[in-house]
């Protein structure tokens, strides 16, 4: 009885110094080697080297001159600590008056007519509520007033949504996504000039 009780610690010991410590080590050595801008957040840095935020984390923008990202659910808004959906059904009647209340507003402050139509992404928020991305479409829809508002040529903006474009994974997987603040960010920098 003894001797498997020591072989039992023993085990422990070994499984915790591998497991919790030396495995750990390993992948964090490895990502830092392999990957350090994604193992440390994938951070992005604004033209005077301070972060400003992720690739991967959303962020609201309001003034008239950025390009506006999807709804967020998360909390007060795109925050991380309450990452979260909307969790209303499709037969949602609060789902279906917020909808088309964003619709409008998207129709207004783009300066759309009633006949075209709109992206789901630009009134619907994400899954997580952290969404980077919005559609292309989105984007170009948006491409108009962003232009107007830094006084810049509209194909200048849209050149802008193409280099802040990401493509399908391979080619196939996924859909291609426009990461609002790198597209901010550009502009900012364009401006500045």
């Amino acid at each position: 009885m003894a001797k498997e009780n020591l072989t039992s610690i023993l085990a422990t010991i070994v499984f915790a110094l591998v497991l919790c410590g030396f495995y750990p080590l390993v992948v964090w050595g490895a990502g830092q080697l392999l990957f350090p801008h994604q193992a440390n957040g994938s951070l992005i840095e604004s033209a005077d080297r301070q972060i400003v935020g992720s690739e991967w984390l959303g962020q609201n923008f309001t003034s008239a001159k950025y390009f506006h990202p999807r709804p967020s659910a998360a909390g007060t808004g795109y925050d991380a600590a309450n990452s979260s959906g909307t969790n209303l059904g499709p037969t949602s009647q609060k789902l279906y008056d917020s909808v088309k209340a964003a619709v409008e507003q998207y129709r207004k402050e783009n300066d759309l007519s009633a006949d075209v139509l709109v992206p789901g992404d630009a009134v619907t928020s994400s899954g997580s509520g952290l969404d980077p991305h919005i559609s292309v479409k989105n984007a170009l829809l948006q491409a108009s007033r962003v232009a107007k508002e830094r006084s810049l040529g509209e194909d200048i903006v849209k050149a802008e949504i193409e280099k802040a474009t990401a493509r399908p994974s391979l080619g196939i997987f996924g859909d291609a996504g426009v990461n609002v603040l790198t597209l901010n960010l550009a502009l900012d920098k364009r401006s500045a000039r």
